[in-house]
C-alpha cells in the first residue's frame, strides 16, 4: 500500500506531502489545477521518463519519493529480498532529476539503475490512465489483460522459452541446408589445410619439447665447457676449490667449538654446506658424461623444427599454436560433415522441439479459453450496470496454429454488441466515445480485481460518463476500495462521494510564480467540494443539500 507521497519541486508544485489510507481515496479539483499532477509525480517515481521541463522553474533539482507498506506484498518482498535490498516491511522509492534532465533512482536509499525501479514499481502500484480506452483497441493489449487477469505468468514463460528453443533448432538446420554449396568449397579447403597436418603430426607438446632440444644440441660444446670450468671451481680445482676452502673452514670451526662449546653448532651447519657442494659436483658430473654431439640427431631436430616453423607461418599462427588450430581444423569440418543422416536427426529435433512447444502452447490456449469465458460474464454485467443493458461482451480466443508466436497459438479480439440485433464485433468499430469509455471502465474495473498490486490508481477513467451511470461507477470503485487501496482523480461529484476520504487540489500564484497544493477535506469541506462539483459557480442550498446525500450515500 501507498502511505506516503513527498514531491519537491515538480512542474508547479513546490512542496506536496501526502498522508494516504487504505479504501478509496478521491482526488478532485477545479479544471487546470493540476489534479493528476501527484498521480505524473508518482509515475516518476515508479521509473516514468524524466527530462529537464518536470524541475520547477528556478529550481535545482526535482525530488519525489514515495513509501510503501509490505503487508500481503509477497511479490515485491520476494523481489527486494532477490535484489538485496530488502529493509523491514517498509520500502522507499525515490527519484531526482536535475535541471539538465539527468535522473537517479534509489530503493531503500541504495541506488538503483531505472531498470530496477521500473521492475519492482510494477509490482506495487497499477495505474490505469484516462486514455486506456485507446490501448483498448490493440489486440496485443487485449491479450495481456487477458493473461494479467488470468495469472498466466509461468505459462507465458514456459511457453516463450520453448518457443525459443524450437525457433533456435529450425534455424540451425535451415542454415545447414542453405549453407550447402558453400560449406562444400569451405570443406575442400579445410581437408587440404588438414591433410598437411596431418602428414606433419605434431603432437601437443612437440613444439616446446623440439624447441628445448634444438637449444641443447645448439649449444652442447659451450654447455661442456662451462659445465667443465665449474666442476673444477667447486670440487676438482688443484690449486683452490670450493670444497677444499669449505673443508678447511669446518676444520678451524671444529676447533673453535673445542675451546668454546658455544659454538659447537657452527661445524655442523657448513657440513651442510660441504654436502651440497658433493652432491652439486656429481649431478655436474653426470650431466657432463651425457652430453653427446649426435650429428644425426641434429640434423633431424632441426629439419623438423624448420617444418614446424614453416608450416605455423603457412596458417598464420605462432608454432606454439599450431597444435590447437590442427584441432580446431577438425572440429570445423566435423561441423560441416553433415550427412543426411545427421540433417534427419536434426530434424527429429526440430520436430520434438516444436511438438513441445504446442503442448505449453495448447495449455496457455485453454487457460485463456477458460478465464475468457469468466470474464465474458462478470464485464458484460458491469457493463449493464454502466448503463449498457443490451450490450453483450466477448472475448474471442482464436487458434493460429500456422503462426505460432512467443505467446502461443492464440490471438485475441475483444468483440461487444451495444444493441439488440447488433453482432459481435471489434470495439473500435461499434463503440462510440462515450460507450468506449464506459466499456473501458468496466474492464479495468473487473480485471482490476485480479491484480496482485496493493494499490490501484484511476487518473479520471470516468471521462465521458455522467449521471446516474457515474453513481454506478463511484459504487464500484468503493466496493474495490474495500479490499484494496484505490486512488481515484475525478471531475465527477458521484464518484467523489463515494470515496473513503478525499484529497483537494488548488492552484494559486505567489511572487508571480504558479504553485498546486494538494490537502486532504475532512467531511463539511467533502461537502462543500461535492456541491461545487455539482452547482458550479452557483452553489445554492439545494446544491449543498444534494451533495450531502451523495456524501451520506456512500
Amino acid at each position: 500500500m501507498l502511505a506516503h507521497l513527498s514531491v519537491n519541486n515538480f512542474a508547479i508544485v513546490k512542496s506536496l506531502q501526502l498522508e494516504l489510507s487504505q479504501g478509496m481515496t478521491t482526488i478532485t479539483g477545479e479544471t487546470g489545477a493540476g489534479k493528476s499532477i501527484a498521480i505524473d509525480a508518482l509515475g516518476l517515481c515508479l521509473g516514468g521518463r524524466a527530462d529537464a521541463s518536470m524541475v520547477r522553474q528556478g529550481e535545482e533539482k526535482t525530488e519525489v519519493s514515495a513509501a510503501f507498506t509490505l503487508e500481503d506484498n509477497m511479490n515485491a518482498t520476494r523481489w527486494l529480498e532477490d535484489n538485496d535490498l530488502l529493509d523491514g516491511n517498509d520500502c522507499i522509492l525515490r527519484r531526482i532529476i536535475n535541471k539538465e534532465g539527468r535522473s537517479r533512482a534509489f530503493i531503500n536509499g541504495s541506488p538503483v539503475p531505472l531498470s530496477q525501479l521500473k521492475s519492482l514499481g510494477q509490482l506495487l502500484i497499477n495505474i490505469h490512465g484516462q486514455h486506456a480506452h485507446h490501448l483498448l483497441m490493440k489486440n496485443d493489449h487485449q491479450m495481456a489483460m487477458l493473461d494479467q487477469y488470468a495469472g498466466h505468468g509461468n505459462l507465458l514463460k514456459n511457453t516463450r522459452n520453448a518457443y525459443q528453443i524450437w525457433r533456435e533448432a529450425d534455424n540451425h538446420l535451415k542454415r545447414l541446408k542453405e549453407n550447402s554449396a558453400a560449406n562444400l568449397a569451405q570443406k575442400q579447403l579445410l581437408e587440404y589445410q588438414i591433410k598437411e597436418l596431418n602428414e606433419l603430426a605434431l603432437d601437443e607438446d612437440e613444439y616446446e619439447q623440439l624447441e628445448q632440444e634444438h637449444k641443447r644440441l645448439s649449444n652442447s660444446g659451450e654447455l661442456a665447457c662451462i659445465c667443465q670450468q665449474a666442476i673444477e671451481l667447486i670440487y676438482e680445482g688443484e690449486e683452490v676449490n670450493a670444497l677444499g676452502i669449505l673443508q678447511s673452514a669446518n676444520h678451524s670451526l671444529a676447533q673453535l667449538a673445542e675451546l668454546d662449546n658455544t659454538l659447537s653448532q657452527l661445524p655442523d651447519m657448513l657440513a651442510e654446506a660441504i654436502i651440497q657442494i658433493e652432491e652439486t659436483n656429481r649431478e655436474l658430473r653426470s650431466y657432463l658424461e651425457n652430453i653427446e654431439v649426435d650429428p644425426a640427431r641434429m640434423n633431424y631436430v632441426e629439419e623438423r623444427f624448420s617444418k614446424v616453423m614453416s608450416m605455423a607461418r603457412k596458417h598464420h599462427v605462432l608454432p606454439s599454436e599450431l597444435y590447437q588450430h590442427h584441432q580446431d581444423l577438425l572440429a570445423q569440418i566435423a561441423e560441416l560433415d553433415c550427412s543426411d543422416e545427421k540433417l534427419e536427426e536434426l530434424q527429429q529435433g526440430v520436430e520434438q522441439a516444436y511438438q513441445n512447444f504446442l503442448i505449453k502452447a495448447k495449455k496457455l490456449d485453454k487457460s485463456r479459453c477458460r478465464y475468457a469465458k469468466e470474464l465474458n460474464k462478470l464485464i458484460t454485467t458491469s457493463m449493464h450496470e454502466l448503463s449498457m443493458e443490451k450490450a453483450q461482451f466477448c472475448i474471442q480466443v482464436d487458434k493460429l496454429s500456422s503462426h505460432p508466436s512467443p505467446l502461443g497459438i492464440n490471438s485475441v479480439c475483444f468483440l461487444v454488441s451495444t444493441n439488440p440485433g447488433q453482432p459481435l464485433e471489434p470495439i473500435a468499430k461499434v463503440a462510440s466515445g462515450g460507450e468506449l469509455s464506459r466499456i473501458s471502465l468496466a474492464i479495468q474495473v473487473i480485471t482490476a480485481q485480479k491484480v496482485d498490486t496493493p494499490s490501484l490508481i484511476f487518473d479520471e477513467v470516468d471521462v465521458g460518463i455522467s449521471g446516474p451511470t457515474a453513481a454506478v461507477v463511484g459504487k464500484m470503485l468503493r466496493k474495490l476500495g474495500e479490499s484494496t487501496q484505490v486512488l481515484c482523480v475525478t471531475h465527477l461529484p458521484q464518484v467523489a462521494g463515494c470515496g473513503h476520504q478525499q484529497l483537494f487540489v488548488a492552484k494559486q500564484t505567489k511572487a508571480g510564480k504558479t504553485e498546486t497544493q494538494m490537502r486532504a477535506l475532512d467531511n463539511e469541506q467533502r461537502i462543500s467540494e461535492l456541491a461545487r462539483l455539482l452547482g458550479g459557480s452557483e452553489i445554492t442550498e439545494s446544491t449543498i443539500a444534494n451533495a450531502r446525500e451523495l456524501l451520506i450515500a456512500a
